[in-house]
């Protein structure tokens, strides 16, 4: 048994950036984690293996597509299915050693094995119960499935079989047009198998600026990507390898079906807490499982906080990581604090689509004086230079204050893109802020100077 200051549980980007936050502030740390690598969902199963199947799929379009138009002759490369994940698990390999470096660097006690919190103070791995004066969970989510849809992450997949399929499916049907729905649909399309995304909703990406949305779905399905909107799935059928979805369209009732070699179930996920004991501890969980905490990711029971996608707001590994420093620094004494308002969402897919702040159905909602700045990036000479003009930055400012208030980009880099307004944002400032910043020619971001100048008297490119 060991004492600590702190024991994070997961090491996830929440668990394991708290942990190394908190090495820093002089605590002693350690991490439950009963995975054998570090990283979580994210960096074993998630963000960074998806990112390398898109990356190598669009190197594939690009070739298939584009190379001729420059000059490069020859045959398009074939597809080497084990190859190609075998890069992929060569890149999760060299990022989960990286954690394991870091952790030893900061003198991070990596404690093996799946935890529990017998009572406050205490935390139990395996046999072992060690002593904290604080407890963080990060112990964050899991793919969620539909009533009449049993998952067996080899016909019926989630996000995770996805990553490990034993080869390209002829067709794949999609259930849900959210972020890992679309990216995963995306690198599937690519590869050659028809993709088809049944979306309950009449609209893709929930919660999306809908000007953009329009324009990703779009540009989706120029791609070949198919959709059906406002679908209601009813059931899954799997064989050994085939499946049969039953849908029903909510305007009308109507029944059909889909027949599929694969289908990616992507309709989102909820907070994994199982055999931590939440129950016997009395924390205070809302009706999805997630954990209640205060503005300082305190639960209930003292001593015992919670941080990443087992407590409210978007699932999303950077507002984990920032949620992580953030309780390390109020653990340290010092004011940890996030800034809800500047989180961006981001969806990897090419083009990329990247968003932050409010949307323009917001900020109508709040019956905000609002004024919109928005420029192709067809106007912008890099992005036309590398078959990148479909798509547009939209900025979103206060009328009266000229305060930016969001931002919307579809495009090329837009993951990159949108950390320009996020930092003005972060700072307060207004969209003349930015149009009279000088941007580099050419490059992308001067997209995003055109849409501020739009904001004031008009781009100078449109």
């Amino acid at each position: 048994m060991a004492s600590y200051d702190v024991i994070i549980i997961g090491a996830g980007p929440g668990g394991y950036v708290c942990a190394i936050r908190c090495a820093q502030l002089g605590l002693k740390t350690a991490v439950v984690e009963g995975r054998e690598t570090l990283g979580g969902t994210c960096l074993n199963v998630g963000c960074i293996p998806s990112k390398a199947l898109l990356h190598a799929s669009h190197q594939l379009h690009e070739a298939e597509h584009n190379f001729v138009k420059m000059g490069l002759k020859g045959k398009s490369p074939s597809v080497d299915w084990k190859q190609m994940l075998a890069y992929k698990d060569d890149v999760i390999g060299q990022n989960t050693k990286g954690i394991e470096f870091l952790f030893k660097k900061n003198k991070v006690d990596w404690l093996k094995g799946w935890g529990s919190i017998p009572e406050p103070g205490k935390v139990k791995v395996g046999d072992e119960t060690h002593d904290a004066k604080a407890i963080v969970i990060a112990s964050g989510s899991e793919a969620s499935s539909l009533p009449g849809v049993e998952v067996d992450e080899k016909v019926v997949v989630t996000s995770t079989g996805a990553l490990e399929l034993g080869k390209v499916p002829r067709s794949m049907v999609v259930i849900g047009a959210g972020v890992i729905g679309l990216e995963m649909g995306s690198v599937y399309s690519r590869l050659g198998a028809e993709v088809t995304v049944v979306e309950f909703l009449d609209h893709i990406t929930p919660g999306m600026d809908k000007d953009t949305a329009k324009v990703f779905q779009r540009t989706l399905k120029k791609q070949g990507l198919k959709f059906i909107l406002g679908a209601a799935v009813q059931k899954v059928e799997a064989t050994k390898t085939k499946a049969k979805v039953t849908y029903k369209l909510r305007k009308n009732d109507a029944e059909a079906t889909l027949d599929a070699d694969t289908v990616l179930v992507a309709t989102g996920r909820r907070p994994f807490t199982d055999g931590l004991g939440l129950d016997t501890l009395g924390i205070k969980t809302t009706g999805p499982g997630m954990i209640e905490t205060d503005a300082h990711y305190a639960t209930n029971i003292k001593g015992i906080y919670a941080i990443g996608d087992c407590i409210t707001g978007p699932m999303l590994a950077h507002k984990a990581e920032d949620e992580g420093m953030a309780v390390a620094e109020i653990l340290a004494g010092q004011a940890g604090h996030v800034n809800y308002g500047v989180i961006p969402g981001v969806i990897y897919t090419h083009p990329e689509v990247a968003t932050v702040g409010e949307t323009e159905e917001t900020l109508k909602e709040q019956g905000r004086n609002y004024k919109v700045g928005k420029f192709s990036f067809m106007g912008n000479g890099r992005a036309k230079a590398v078959f990148a003009g479909d798509g547009f930055v939209k900025i979103l400012a206060d009328a009266d204050t000229d305060r930016i208030l969001g931002a919307h980009i579809i495009g090329p880099a837009a993951g990159d893109l949108i950390h320009e307004v996020c930092v003005a944002m972060e700072f307060g400032a207004c969209t003349e802020d930015l149009a009279r910043t000088c941007h580099a020619h050419p490059t992308y971001s001067e997209a995003v100077r055109e849409a501020a100048l739009a904001c004031g008297d008009g781009a100078i490119h449109a």
